[in-house]
């Protein structure tokens, strides 16, 4: 005969740990190709770079489409990193959401606006 004493434990969040972490550093590597191959262009290129030479560097359509998914590799590496931090340090849960509700609306408009002015070019 089982006896239980007490009540159950629930681990809440504890099986997000690993994919974070993976999804973090995938997406860090992402980005420091991106860098890499704008370093490569910038390098490459003659003359003034000016803003003839960077509307030129992010006009082709690869280009725009690995931006736009460094973005979203970076929006999700932020939130990841930001999230951590609310849940971490900030205690009472009406704050904490307070604040992942408005770290989500920041990271969507900004998301917005850089794909605003990717698209521009």
């Amino acid at each position: 005969m089982a006896v239980n004493y007490g009540s159950k434990r629930v681990v809440v969040g504890a099986h997000y740990g690993l994919r974070d972490w993976l999804a973090q550093r995938v997406t860090a590597v992402l980005m420091a190709l991106f860098t890499l191959v704008v370093l490569a262009q910038v390098i490459f290129s003659s003359g003034p770079i000016g803003y003839d030479k960077w509307a030129g560097i992010f006009s082709s359509q690869w280009m725009k489409v690995l931006t736009f998914s460094v973005i979203v590799a970076m929006l999700y590496h932020v939130w990841v990193g930001i999230r951590d931090i609310w849940m971490d340090y900030i205690k009472p849960v009406s704050i904490r959401l307070s604040l992942q509700v408005f770290s989500i609306v920041w990271l969507v408009g900004c998301a917005g606006w850089a794909i605003q002015v990717l698209w521009r070019l």
